[in-house]
This record gives structure tokens, sequence and C-alpha cells, in this order.
């Protein structure tokens, strides 16, 4: 893919990152790169930092092969309806909006265009991402395996029934926000203990990602893993039985299921 041009109409803070992730994977090129953003100053640091083109919202739909929406979830039917003239069949367009389903997107566009609504998250910065990605009818497979293997380049990518979006939301979407949350209070621990601060951000930063790639690595459950942390009296099955006493699995579905209802109003607002 790193041949076919790729706008990205809107490029806030999500959007820069799958846009930087992808330059840095050299899964696309920065002449082959376009975009475009309602603030001056925007377009010439990102022109800046990435030496990408800077272009009207009207050439990039048409010089760009994909079209990448990264604008916020209401501003989606104004920005469609500028450049619907210049959408061809052989385009793709690909939302990142939250709550925009595929259908108020082909309301917005000429018919039997292709659309691929996808739901990344930030660590694509670092090419350790998670993205889904739902089709429409028009989509290909082909098209669709290509598009999955663009996300790939910044981490993982998965195909998904657009109906459980609500759930990639809930556990990849969001979740790095918990993560965050989680390491932050590990730090404030290992501060309690004595560690500086400087460090104990290292150590839980470094904790997590461990954890998470022997999760990926064994084949075991997280429940196995965490057995094979808990010796029998030791001291880590005490701070699992205070974490189980505050309720932390709990906390953490509840807010799930939150985030997912949060998801779905979003849906209906945006719906038409």
């Amino acid at each position: 893919m790193a041949e076919q041009k790729i706008g990205f109409l809107g490029c806030g803070s999500m959007a820069e990152c799958i846009m930087a992730g992808l330059l840095k994977a050299k899964a696309v090129t920065p002449e082959n790169t376009f975009i475009c953003n309602r603030t001056a100053t925007t377009n010439e640091r990102l022109v800046s930092v990435y030496q990408v083109n800077s272009v009207s919202a009207a050439e990039l739909a048409e010089r760009c092969d994909i079209v990448m929406l990264g604008v916020k979830p209401y501003g989606i039917v104004p920005v469609l309806e500028n450049i619907k003239a210049k959408i061809t069949p052989s385009k793709l367009v690909i939302s990142m909006a939250a709550g925009v389903p595929i259908a108020t997107i082909e309301n917005h566009c000429p018919p039997k265009t292709k659309v691929i609504r996808v739901m990344p998250n930030i660590p694509s910065f670092v090419g350790e991402g998670v993205t889904s990605v739902s089709s429409n009818s028009a989509v290909t497979p082909e098209d669709e395996a290509a598009v999955v293997k663009l996300f790939s380049a910044i981490g993982k990518a998965y195909v998904v029934a657009e109906s459980a979006i609500h759930g990639v939301i809930g556990v990849a979407g969001s979740s790095p926000a918990y993560v965050f949350m989680f390491m932050e209070a590990l730090s404030d621990g290992a501060v309690r203990g004595g560690i500086p601060r400087a460090q104990s951000y290292e150590m839980a930063a470094q904790a997590v990602l461990g954890a998470a790639r022997m999760m990926q690595g064994s084949g075991k459950t997280p429940g196995a893993l965490k057995d094979m942390v808990c010796s029998p009296g030791g001291t880590t099955i005490e701070a699992v039985r205070f974490l189980e006493k505050g309720g932390m699995r709990s906390a953490v579905i509840e807010a799930m299921i939150h985030c997912m209802e949060k998801s779905k109003e979003f849906e209906r607002l945006y719906s038409e």
C-alpha cells in the first residue's frame, strides 16, 4: 500500500498517531500522504514534523486512493457532503469516528462507495495498537485484506462485525487509559515503598509490558499466569486478596459496561 495515496481528513490526536505509526513502519510514504485540517497551524506543524502534503479537503478526496476520516463524529456529515463529488467507486473511505455507523457514512457518499469503519487505539503510535475493521457490502475481500494489512503495520488488526464494535471500544479503544491509571497507581505504591518516582514509572511500565508479552507468548490464560506468581501464604496472594476485597475486577467490568453504553448512545445520536 506504500504506493497508494492516503489522505487524513482531520488529523487530531488519534489520526496523528495512526499516520505517525504508518510512516514509521514505512507502510505509507510522506510523499503519498496528504492531510487537511481546519487550522493552518496544525497543518504547518504536521508538514514540518512528518514532511507530508497539506491540501484542501476537495483535493485530498480527489487525489487519494484512501480517504481517512479523522474528524470528530459531529463533523463527519458536513465533511462528507463537502467532498462527496470527489468520491469515486475505486476509493476507500475509512472512518475512525466513534459512534458513527457505516449506514450514516453511506447516506452521504455516492452509491456503492466502499466504506470501512475502524476502531484503532493510541498505542498505534508505537506500533503496538489494536484496530478493528468493519466493512460495508461494497468492500471486496481484497480491499478488506489490504486494510487489515495496513493497520497490522502498527499493531494487530482484526475483522469484526460492526455490531461488535462497542465491545472493541471497551476492551481496546479505551483500555489504554485504564492501564495508564493502573500504572500510575503502581508508581504511587512504589513511591510509598521508597522508590524514586522516575524509577517507579520505569518499573511499572516494564512490569506491565512483561506481563502482556508473557500472556501473548505463553498461551496461558491470565488466571493461570496469576496463579504462577502467587505462592501459598506469600506476598502476592496477600496483594491479590486486597485487590479482590476492593472490587478490582468488578470495577473494571463496570467501567467497560459504561464505556460500551456510552458508545451505543453516540451511535444512536449519529444514526440516520
